[in-house]
């Protein structure tokens, strides 16, 4: 025999460790903000599960009623951590709205018109709701892919709200699944609503998880400086447009970028001023880039920009648009400013090049040679027989072993 008291209890248990948990998840990942949604909705709803046991040593309704408000605020909780979680806005007053009208249309079916079976389905859809509306966010598509633990907990939702429709639909025709009954169905569903509850913060967990170890993996292919792609990130990429240019016979082109004098900003200036002029160079460059376009940082102040589906005189034009708005920046400069300039080497994929980023690095950095050659503060294309051969760079001898 299933003793509802001490399911009860074992749910009040039970939400107080998931409040802990998600305590600790909050404190050490505080950019996770629906960590803390998801910890005041466990604590919420263990301290609706106590208010409720009340009722088993007062003769009065309330204590019931109040537990039914805290566990309705516990699932508009929850909802909010959903929402924060795709960084969509949460609504306090919603969330107040629903509570609060729920507890008040429990006490005008307690005191004013006594009906169990209205209060019920008034619990129910109180509770429900708020989850409900959260289903679109939980199974959808991010980055072409469904993340596992929102859809478990999409599920585990549309459970919730299946039991407790099934439970207010069963006193309507007649059963009694009320707190007040305290019979073997009414504990069957308090078990089966502890398990599911459990098994929905999993699934949030699951879903913390799959945040973390993305933003992980991003940072494995950032520049810790400037925020855009790193080394490792721009070899990845050529490596992949070179395998499709090669399937599809489509060029694309590369830029390898070059600032001027930058050894001697930070020698006259200091390492400070050299890298806030690079995380400048990187704001101002990504203006004139468009979408699709990776701009990469891959090492002091050299930096790629890889174009899709882009021939030779597009890159140019990308180049000179860059190569413009640097000068015009440095124009603009007044006496507290340090004017950058940069020079740009061009090159563009062709079926000679393969599958191997290494040989299209190497054609940008002898147009790069040739526009530092001409003044620097300029850009060159390459040329399939350039008349200067330098040394190839370390980027080169990378990609090289990379490929």
């Amino acid at each position: 025999m299933l003793n509802v008291p001490t399911l009860w209890t074992v749910f009040v248990i039970n939400f107080l460790a998931l409040g802990l948990i998600w305590a600790y998840v909050a404190h050490a990942y505080p950019k996770l903000e629906a960590a803390r949604f998801w910890t005041a909705s466990a604590f919420v709803g263990a301290a609706g599960a106590i208010t409720a046991l009340v009722r088993l040593l007062v003769d009065s309704m309330l204590p019931l009623i109040l537990g039914s408000g805290c566990v309705i605020l516990a699932a508009c909780l929850a909802a909010m951590g959903i929402r924060r979680f795709y960084d969509r806005p949460v609504s306090w007053r919603a969330s107040a709205l629903i509570v609060g009208l729920t507890i008040a249309i429990l006490l005008f079916f307690t005191f004013a018109y006594d009906s169990m079976i209205l209060r019920i389905a008034s619990h129910v859809i109180g509770q429900s709701l708020p989850l409900a509306l959260t289903l679109t966010l939980l199974w959808s598509e991010r980055d072409g892919r469904a993340a596992p633990g929102a859809r478990l907990a999409g599920l585990v939702i549309v459970l919730m709200i299946g039991i407790q429709s099934a439970r207010a639909i069963g006193n309507m025709l007649g059963g009694d699944f009320s707190a007040l009954a305290g019979g073997q169905a009414y504990a069957v569903i308090v078990l089966t609503m502890l398990f599911l509850s459990m098994t929905l913060n999993f699934g949030f967990l699951l879903m913390a998880m799959d945040r973390l170890r993305g933003e992980v993996a991003d940072l494995a292919l950032l520049d810790d400086l400037t925020g855009v792609a790193n080394r490792r990130h721009l070899l990845q990429r050529l490596a992949e447009e070179c395998a499709r240019s090669e399937r599809s016979g489509e060029p694309f082109s590369l830029l390898v970028i070059d600032l001027d004098g930058f050894k001697t900003i930070n020698d006259t200036h200091g390492h400070a001023a050299g890298d806030a002029c690079l995380r400048h160079f990187t704001l101002m460059a990504q203006t004139r880039l468009r979408p699709g376009d990776m701009l990469a940082r891959t090492g002091g102040d050299e930096f790629c920009v890889v174009l899709p589906s882009s021939s030779l005189q597009e890159g140019a034009a990308i180049a000179r648009r860059v190569l413009e708005v640097c000068r015009q920046d440095a124009a603009a400069c007044t006496d507290g400013d340090i004017p950058i300039a940069i020079s740009i080497g061009v090159a563009e994929w062709d079926r000679s090049i393969g599958q191997f980023p290494d040989r299209l690095i190497a054609h940008a950095d002898h147009a790069l040679y040739a526009a530092k050659k001409n003044g620097k503060n300029d850009f060159a294309v390459y040329d399939p027989a350039p008349p200067l051969a330098p040394e190839p760079t370390g980027l080169a001898e990378t990609a090289r072993k990379f490929a």
